[in-house]
């Protein structure tokens, strides 16, 4: 089957952004970019309209990036506190997840201050107590830390404590 080039509309996962032109398989494009109204065939008329696509993703990608900034200067404001279960001996019961960060922020944050999941790059469950740097890469160009400060549930020490001493 032969590829074909398309303008496209809006920017698309795994293909591009927009204003980009790309290959794509004749199918993909007759069936569903071109009626869906994300993409343009190539042609040369269509592409003397590329400017004004151009322009467009221009707009977008700088009002992206200042939405960004301004999130990143409110995250380094933000302290998240959260309490995880422990045992007698410190070990913790649980972990604290991307999700379990993002639900807390939007609790905890300032009011309007959503971030999604994918966006916390915690590379792995935090499974201690202690003071965290977690990076959370808001725009292609812009990361920055989160600090989480996880604590013991003060509830938890106090009864396994009570159990050791009536033994």
């Amino acid at each position: 089957m032969p590829n074909v080039e398309v303008i496209l509309k809006e920017q698309i996962q795994g293909l591009g952004a927009e204003a980009d032109i790309v290959k794509v398989r004749a199918g993909y494009a007759r069936n569903f970019l071109v009626p869906q109204g994300k993409a343009l065939e190539a042609t040369r008329t269509n592409k003397t309209r590329l400017k004004v696509l151009q322009a467009r993703r221009a707009e977008r990608e700088s009002k992206e990036l200042a939405e960004a900034e301004a999130v990143a200067t409110k995250l380094k404001k933000v302290t998240i506190r959260l309490t995880l279960k422990t045992g007698a001996d410190g070990r913790a019961f649980g972990s604290v997840t991307a999700h379990d960060l993002a639900a807390a922020l939007a609790e905890q944050g300032p009011k309007g201050l959503v971030l999604e999941r994918h966006a916390i790059q915690l590379e792995k469950a935090i499974k201690q107590t202690g003071k965290f740097d977690v990076p959370v890469r808001l725009h292609p160009q812009i990361t920055t830390n989160l600090r989480v400060i996880v604590s013991p549930e003060s509830g938890e020490q106090v009864a396994d404590e009570e159990v050791e001493a009536s033994a």
